[in-house]
């Protein structure tokens, strides 16, 4: 698992539909009050994994770490 590598959500394009979410099978994310996903456990993120950047319908996660 990554300590430097992590997903980060733009607020701004995320339209809440969870496919990050129900995508994650290292429980990297949550369901937040407001509906959307948010990370809690950034440290459980596979290094370089780009699996839900790669589904997200409206491209609004990129990476901390990420060149």
């Amino acid at each position: 698992m990554a300590k430097n590598w992590y997903p980060i959500i733009d607020y701004e394009k995320c339209t809440g539909c969870l496919t990050c979410y129900n995508f994650c099978p290292h429980e990297v994310y949550s369901v937040g009050v407001n509906g959307k996903p948010m990370v809690v456990n950034p440290d459980n993120c596979v290094e370089l994994c780009r699996g839900c950047q790669r589904i997200c319908p409206a491209g609004a996660i990129r990476y901390y770490g990420e060149q």
